[in-house]
């Protein structure tokens, strides 16, 4: 069993910074793959960002390339989302998650763990 508490999230004007972070407890954290997701209201859960076991190998949504930075510190057991440029549209609740499994992948029902989530809200 693997808990993951997100938080970092909170209120940023557009074009404004966020960092957030996912502290992972349970297992071995550098036995997984760890993403980000976020939905919207009445919107589908969307996948944002995903790093493999090591951190070499990285995938982002197109929407959020070159403003959104996927990063993990394994030793401290947390996996982190740098957002830059924040827009309107990336207001959502996002959500880590864990993969049991050394193929990252952006389907979020190939994810075995995720956290709570936390709000991020970008006003214009």
């Amino acid at each position: 069993q693997v808990q993951l508490v997100e938080s970092g999230g909170g209120l940023v004007q557009a074009g404004g910074s966020l960092r957030l972070a996912c502290a992972a407890s349970g297992r071995t954290f550098s036995d997984y793959s760890m993403a980000w997701f976020r939905q919207a209201p009445r919107k589908e859960r969307e996948f944002v960002a995903t790093m493999n076991w090591s951190g070499t190998v990285t995938d982002y949504a197109r929407s959020v390339k070159g403003r959104f930075t996927i990063s993990r510190d394994n030793a401290k057991n947390t996996v982190y989302l740098d957002m830059t440029n924040l827009k309107p549209e990336d207001t959502a609740v996002y959500f880590c998650a864990a993969r049991l499994r050394v193929i990252i992948s952006r389907h979020p029902t190939e994810y075995d763990y995720w956290g709570q989530g936390t709000q991020v809200t970008v006003s214009s």
